[in-house]
């Protein structure tokens, strides 16, 4: 303080006046320095950091006014404002020539008359720099003249720089001088103070809006009217996406905000708001007022936490119960498909499913089940077939994966103009149906809207997918297990009712030849040992065939899948039987192409031939015709044989493969054979992927053998 007769007192820590150098003596350690901390306060914990100054945090018009201010009330001709950046003293503002300050710039705390102000934290006065040996080299060692230095602090009392006012020549200081340089560092401690708290506020501004920027939930305030004064990244983001409001401003969904001005607190309140795709997106909304020191309400803050993702899992749950539900008392998957459909297309929003199932021996998908939302009774016209790699459903079962199409519509769409209307359908999905070893059918759905592939979406369609493939395959196991009793059940049925016949014969006639006097055996002899010789083979026929067939069910026999002429077999089956049966009153009419190669059994394919050849000629009247006819048709082989006789029954045509029943058109006649011909090829068909069938008409009986022309 001033003493009043031109001295400062000791007290204060400044040097008496007639120093050569007036300072104040270096503080222990460096206690009154700044080393630098973080500018930006902790905003949550509301702890106050010591702020780090540079030319980004302070402007320096201000500070060279002050400056001026400065140089004027200690009558020199120069005045500078320094502050603290790391260990450097950096040049804020200025007042006086020029050249000086762009010396001091930029200078080190160490070796400074700046740096003796922050590191004492007291007032440095030097009357003549030349003078005394304690000044540091540089400017005012170099160029004498006098120094008057006083530290600027922050509100807690760190120092954050200097104000000093500076002449080219000796003085010596009067107290009006020093109290003018004292004030201006008061002045310079409240214009960077003021500077500071502006600069935090915007680095607090800056930080929650960072931190409002990166949440999940929409977050919207509005004032005291009711205008909307800030939303952040994500709450723009939905106002985007609302169809309701094309301009990106608030739509609907702030109605949380008038009822929180209202005085009203929100919490968890469901809200559904449409997307751009028309797809319902669901969210949870916050709301509550912002209230004024004086308790009214100045404004409302709302908070929407999207939940869509949330509440389709929760749907896809649903749905994955539904669908096992369906399957779970359903005999067939054709009888379970509209139940499963309705669940998914409810599931996602959807306007269409469809289920194809394939039909390998023909070799292609056929419709197995559809379903439309209300209101979309012909969004898809549906063609009886799709042959492989046609159509959405036939390109998924061709490259074997979930296809997604975001617009049917397109001229690239897989889906051709028989299935989808591009007016009413645009995104689709298939994916297919796998039984455990090779696609089996496939599911597909459509929606009324483009929509972005979605990999939560595929899943789901492929779990629901693998739920089917595992019922068809579960299915298929308990037929094979039925099947397995019936054929043991027949097997004994065959024994106690095939075997009988030529075994009686056998002992009749063996009985016969036993009790026959020498005149009988030469006279009638040579005819009964016919007869047994022919029931002898008759018995090992059927020994045979019902070895085989228990090879084949047991999975003991060799069904080889090699590539084969099939035109070739039949062809010579066709010449032989021909020569066979020579002037018999029965005509084969065959219409073969000159070569089919299917992957098959040559020896078993031969045998199944003959059969049917042999089984059609035996029914046929005299005077028929035998038609025997060999084609491609898709991706299988057709053989047809047909006889002349009375066409069998429908509701005998199954029977005809149990192995123990005869058709009711040949109780009439004594036909031979096991009648294990249709049971046996039917066997070895479906070891090769194909399938048997009786079909007929008043014309007579058709058997349709179908071949796949791939091997899978």
């Amino acid at each position: 303080m001033d003493s009043g007769d031109g001295r400062v007192n000791r007290d204060d820590g400044r040097v008496h006046d007639q120093d050569p150098v007036r300072a104040v003596p270096a503080a222990t350690g460096e206690a009154g320095a700044v080393t630098g901390a973080h500018l930006l306060r902790d905003v949550l914990a509301g702890a106050a950091a010591r702020p780090v100054l540079h030319r980004g945090v302070l402007t320096s018009g201000t500070a060279d006014q002050l400056a001026a201010l400065t140089a004027r009330g200690a009558q020199t001709p120069s005045a500078c404002i320094q502050f603290v950046e790391g260990d450097r003293l950096r040049l804020y503002g200025s007042w006086g020539v020029s050249a000086d300050w762009d010396a001091i710039a930029d200078t080190p705390l160490e070796g400074s008359l700046g740096g003796m102000v922050v590191r004492s934290g007291g007032a440095v006065i030097v009357d003549d720099a030349t003078a005394d040996d304690r000044v540091p080299p540089g400017v005012v060692r170099k160029h004498g003249g006098a120094y008057l230095g006083y530290p600027v602090h922050d509100r807690l009392g760190q120092v954050l720089g200097v104000c000093c006012a500076y002449d080219l020549r000796p003085r010596a200081w009067a107290p009006e001088q020093m109290t003018a340089v004292a004030e201006a560092a008061e002045v310079a401690t409240l214009l960077i103070g003021e500077q500071l708290a502006r600069h935090e506020l915007e680095q607090q501004h800056r930080f929650l809006d960072a931190v409002l920027d990166s949440l999940h939930d929409g977050v919207t305030a509005c004032d005291a009217a009711g205008r909307v004064v800030f939303a952040n990244e994500r709450m723009r983001r939905l106002w985007a996406d609302d169809p309701r409001d094309g301009s990106g401003g608030p739509g609907g969904g702030e109605l949380g905000l008038y009822r929180a001005l209202r005085g009203e607190r929100v919490r968890d309140e469901p809200v559904t708001r449409p997307g751009r795709t028309r797809r319902t997106r669901h969210f949870l909304m916050d709301a509550q007022p912002i209230l004024g020191p004086d308790a009214s309400v100045v404004g409302a803050v709302q908070a929407m936490q999207d939940v869509t993702r949330q509440r389709r899992a929760e749907r896809f749950r649903s749905c994955e119960l539904a669908v096992t539900t369906a399957l779970a008392g359903a005999p067939s998957i054709e009888a379970a498909g509209p139940r499963m459909l309705e669940a998914v297309v409810a599931t996602l929003d959807w306007v269409h499913a469809e289920l194809w199932m394939l039909d390998p021996p023909a070799g292609v998908l056929r419709p197995a089940a559809r379903w439309s939302a209300p209101g979309w009774p012909s969004a898809v016209r549906v063609p009886e077939t799709l042959a492989y790699g046609q159509g959405l459903a036939g390109r998924a079962w061709q490259v074997d994966e979930p296809l997604w199409i975001q617009d049917v519509g397109q001229p690239q769409s897989l889906v051709p103009a028989a299935e989808a209307s591009p007016e009413r359908l645009h995104t689709a999905l298939a994916v297919p149906v796998h039984d455990g070893s090779e696609a089996i059918g496939v599911l597909t759905g459509f929606a009324d809207a483009v929509e972005d592939p979605e990999d939560e979406l595929v899943a789901l369609m492929s779990g629901i997918a693998a739920h089917m493939g595992q019922f068809v395959e579960r299915r298929r196991v308990e037929d094979l297990q039925r099947q397995l009793v019936r054929s043991k059940n027949e097997y004994l049925a065959l024994i106690g009712h095939e075997l009988r016949t030529p075994l009686t014969s056998i002992s009749a006639y063996t009985e016969l030849l036993r009790e026959a006097d020498e005149e009988t055996l030469v006279r009638d002899g040579p005819r009964l040992i016919e007869v047994v010789e022919r029931n002898a083979l008759a018995l090992r026929e059927i020994i045979n065939e019902l070895l085989e067939l228990s090879a084949l069910d047991a999975g003991h026999a060799d069904v080889r899948r090699t590539p084969m002429d099939l035109a070739e077999v039949v062809r010579d089956v066709v010449d032989r039987t021909r020569a066979a049966i020579g002037a018999a009153p029965v005509v084969i009419d065959a219409d073969l192409p000159t070569e089919l190669i299917v992957p098959g059994d040559r020896d078993r394919l031969r045998h199944i031939v003959e059969n049917l050849l042999g089984s059609a000629i035996r029914y046929s009247p005299d005077g028929g015709h035998v038609e025997v006819s060999l084609r491609r048709a898709g991706r299988t082989a057709e053989l047809a044989v047909s006889d002349a006789a009375a066409d069998v029954p429908r509701d005998e045509r199954e029977k005809l493969f149990t192995g123990r029943y005869r058709t009711s058109r040949g109780h009439d006649r004594t036909l031979p054979g096991s009648g294990l011909g249709l049971t046996l090829s039917r066997a070895v068909v479906e070891r090769l992927h194909g399938s048997v069938e009786l079909t007929g008409g008043d014309s007579g009986t058709t058997v349709l053998v179908r071949l796949p022309l791939d091997v899978r």
